[in-house]
């Protein structure tokens, strides 16, 4: 296995993987293509179909969301440096399709920089990261903040109300940040009021609202959801920093979380996320290809969509069994 190679076979076998998949601008292009073109042809298709049926305008925002969270996945890349060879191209394009997911880039990008650079580590969670409480941690936690908890990891608030609050309230708001992650949260800002304007005086603010909130929340919530499966599944890999390996914590803190074609397709093949995390210079389109050749990263057993329910009952993180469990199993286990 990869984790258990020295560090300098590690690096070097690292370095390979980067230059043999490394961005191709005509495949980028394509992709960013196939993917706003459709989105903006169905949103004047659920505004020309207003005048038929609003019950048929609020079906299209299903495909409609599918497409935001393609998008999504650009952006995505374009924040890791790996969808065009050019910095600038990456970040033009990570501003406009930061503008289409209503997420700030510089903002985000940098606090994702610290996910990916803390992912699996015990002593550096809290940012751009599924809040984790461990069992001991939630015992000894003031009861306030434990229903606080329970509530943020409830499915509702986690996949459906979460979401919304993120993409429409959080990532308005810049904090103490440095400017270039200040300015992303303000132009951003600014479009997309821009574009709330035009589109009210269009189709009427009422409408604008339910149509953009269902596209939002559908997308918002598969999004979510894939980031959770990606990090909560059984046998997920936890350590502290004294004992933390990058390679480890990519390998088996990331799942493989083999999708249909189609959610394959539609999620930017971002459940090959075991090789993302090795190497997130890997565009998104090269992933399965990667995964094809390279032997190695074939050992890790996928996670299928129906295996993945299974992860909707993790909540907390047991450090003495090294593994996920749910507050009824961490009563017991405190019974015991």
């Amino acid at each position: 296995m990869l984790q258990t190679q020295s560090k300098a076979d590690q690096i070097a076998w690292m370095k390979e993987l980067t230059q043999k998949s490394s961005p191709s601008t005509w495949k980028s292009m394509w992709q960013i293509a196939n993917s706003a073109i459709p989105f903006i042809a169905l949103w004047g298709l659920m505004v020309f179909s207003l005048n038929i049926s609003i019950w048929l305008s609020l079906a299209l925002t299903i495909p409609t969301a599918g497409f935001m969270v393609r998008i999504f996945i650009i952006f995505h890349d374009a924040g890791h440096g790996s969808f065009f060879r050019s910095q600038k191209a990456n970040h033009i394009t990570g501003i406009i399709t930061g503008i289409l997911t209503f997420t700030p880039y510089f903002q985000w990008r940098h606090q994702h920089a610290i996910h990916h650079n803390s992912s699996g580590n015990l002593d550096k969670r809290g940012v751009g990261d599924v809040w984790t409480m461990t069992v001991e941690e939630y015992r000894n936690a003031p009861r306030m903040k434990r229903i606080t908890y329970r509530l943020y990891r409830h499915p509702l608030v986690m996949l459906v109300i979460g979401p919304l609050f993120m993409f429409l309230v959080a990532h308005r708001f810049a904090g103490k940040t440095p400017a270039r992650e200040r300015w992303s949260v303000i132009y951003t800002n600014l479009a997309l009021l821009a574009i709330a304007v035009g589109m009210s005086m269009l189709i009427g603010f009422k409408t604008y609202l339910l149509l953009h909130l269902a596209v939002l929340m559908l997308a918002g919530s598969a999004g979510v959801w894939l980031f959770y499966v990606q990090h909560q599944f059984e046998g997920v890999y936890w350590e502290h920093s004294d004992n933390w390996d990058f390679f480890t914590a990519a390998i088996q803190g990331s799942s493989f979380y083999k999708l249909p074609k189609m959610l394959q397709w539609f999620s930017g093949n971002i459940g090959f996320h075991h090789i993302h995390h090795l190497n997130a210079r890997i565009p998104n389109y090269l992933l399965e290809k990667v995964y094809a050749q390279y032997e190695p990263l074939q050992q890790i057993e996928p996670i299928t969509l129906r295996k993945s329910l299974k992860s909707l009952k993790y909540r907390l993180y047991d450090e003495a069994s090294r593994r996920l469990v749910g507050f009824r199993e961490a009563r017991a286990m405190a019974g015991r």
